[in-house]
């Protein structure tokens, strides 16, 4: 093999080093993954989030974002190695052949998967395949002796990205968006309508642990605020130019208060839509400052699926605010470290612990409001974080797993009886309370593997909001994540924050 060393291009040289290892090295190499090391290693260099992504890697980051994978519709849990049915998809193709919650699904295609310690992943990749194909299905349901075979024909199952959506007081409507993905927009605007049926005049809207996504959703959503004109956001890099996005003055929500809920991951499309309501003066941000993700990222596909995500703009607020935190090129721990060093330095306690350089002030566009640039959204309204609730006893039962398959197995057990005894769910918000039994049952399993109270006192700490959590889950598997966030929210501090605020 020649090798020409005569060109000076850095391509020609890259391709050189390549082929060199390639061909000459002692042993021998996986070509393909010499490459993607390379492309790792020059994007390793550059910000944090510019990024390359496998072919599997970049299916598995994009279906949540594009609103729908093919697979049988179903959420599940694994319960002592058993795939238990939590709710079939509403009109899914599980659902239309029978399958219920509660069922557990032992075989697929007349392979076992219960009691044999298979991953939660291969079980993922046995259900799903390509929308049109059949899937036989074994399953065992409580109170029926025999194994029931169901035939499933795939078809494309949504992917929610808003949470949940409910009235939170007379008047006020709450609504929570988890990312920002292609169906964002659809989803937000259904919420919208049924809560206005209900007599919504004013918004609380949740972005509390959004951590992103497409930045078109955000804008679609932010336009719904904003009168004709009123600048949303705009994006500038070296090779980019100028690019702004403008309020189209048809929204539905142009009236009302908003209160819009941030905390520390409250990330890139959510720190968009925040930011564009706090500078154009339509709304007021409660919660905690926010990550600070202002850099956008174009994908570069490659034929064998895989994908680089390259950094080539900041995004800035209408008020001309780069959220962008500030980093080190090449230096991911440090920043990864960053929201550990806030709550060090005390941030997430006190707002006094945060301080911004006057040469970071900027002003809101109506009010002439002072806000700050240069690292995530500050808050209008500060909420300390409250560590008196979440307590390392409880912080560990919910880490290991043992507060929720405790649930599922009292969801399990005694699904009849809670919807008989409360068929509606403002009768449960209003009169169900966790038994002892099942306290008892969450603290035994902990004791098993090692998990006690240091003392009666961090006990005493722990019991109410392990109750609260546990009657959550348990409205969520009778009905969905919007009444788990019903009773959730009523002890979330940000939340009841703006509750009293938009009153």
């Amino acid at each position: 093999m020649r090798l020409d060393f005569n060109s000076n291009s850095p391509i020609h040289k890259l391709q050189i080093a390549e082929m060199a290892v390639n061909n000459l090295y002692v042993d021998s190499v996986d070509e393909n993954k010499l490459v993607e090391d390379a492309i790792r290693g020059m994007l390793e260099k550059l910000d944090p989030h510019s990024s390359y992504s496998t072919e599997k890697e970049t299916k598995e980051m994009t279906e949540s974002l594009n609103g729908s994978f093919d697979g049988i519709g179903v959420q599940f849990n694994l319960v002592e190695d058993t795939l238990l049915v939590i709710q079939p998809v509403l009109k899914g193709p599980s659902e239309k052949v029978g399958i219920m919650a509660g069922d557990r699904i032992i075989t697929v295609d007349d392979t076992l998967i219960a009691g044999v310690k298979m991953s939660k992943e291969e079980i993922m990749r046995r259900l799903r395949g390509p929308k049109g194909t059949r899937v036989k299905l074994g399953v065992v349901r409580r109170g029926i002796g025999e194994r029931l075979i169901f035939q499933v024909v795939r078809d494309k199952i949504p992917v929610k990205t808003v949470d949940g959506y409910y009235m939170i007081r007379p008047q006020v409507g709450y609504i929570r968006i988890g990312s920002f993905g292609l169906t964002t927009y659809d989803e937000f605007m259904e919420a919208v309508k049924a809560l206005k049926r209900e007599g919504m005049q004013d918004l609380i809207l949740d972005l509390q642990e959004n951590g992103g996504g497409y930045l078109q959703a955000a804008v679609q959503v932010a336009n719904e605020f904003l009168h004709k004109g009123d600048l949303i956001v705009y994006t500038q890099g070296r090779s980019v130019p100028k690019q702004e996005s403008r309020a189209q003055g048809n929204g539905h929500l142009l009236q009302g208060k908003v209160m819009v809920l941030i905390n520390e991951f409250s990330a890139s499309a959510a720190e968009i839509v925040t930011g564009a309501i706090q500078d154009q003066d339509r709304g007021q941000v409660v919660g905690r400052r926010s990550f600070g993700k202002g850099l956008v990222q174009r994908p570069i596909e490659f034929k064998d699926g895989s994908m680089m995500r390259l950094t080539v703009a900041h995004y800035f607020t209408p008020s001309g605010r780069c959220i962008q935190k500030p980093y080190v090129k090449g230096d991911m721990k440090d920043y990864a470290l960053e929201l550990d060093q806030r709550y060090k330095h005390g941030e997430l306690y006190s707002a006094d612990s945060i301080h911004f350089a006057d040469s970071l002030r900027y002003y809101t566009l109506r009010r002439h409001r002072a806000v700050y640039g240069g690292g995530g959204i500050m808050p209008d309204f500060f909420v300390p974080l409250d560590t008196a609730q979440f307590t390392p006893l409880h912080r560990q039962l919910v880490a290991k797993g043992i507060v929720l398959n405790a649930n599922l197995k009292y969801v399990d057990k005694h699904r009849r009886s809670l919807r008989a005894q409360t068929p509606a769910f403002s009768d449960f918000k209003a009169r169900f309370e966790v038994p002892q039994s099942l306290i008892d049952e969450v603290l035994r399993e902990g004791e098993k593997q090692g998990i006690k109270p240091k003392d009666k006192a961090e006990l005493q700490r722990t019991l109410p909001y392990l109750r609260l959590q546990l009657k959550a889950l348990i409205a969520r598997d009778l009905w969905d994540m919007s009444e788990y966030f019903s009773i959730m929210n009523e002890e979330n501090r940000i939340v009841q924050k703006a509750v009293q605020l938009i009153r």
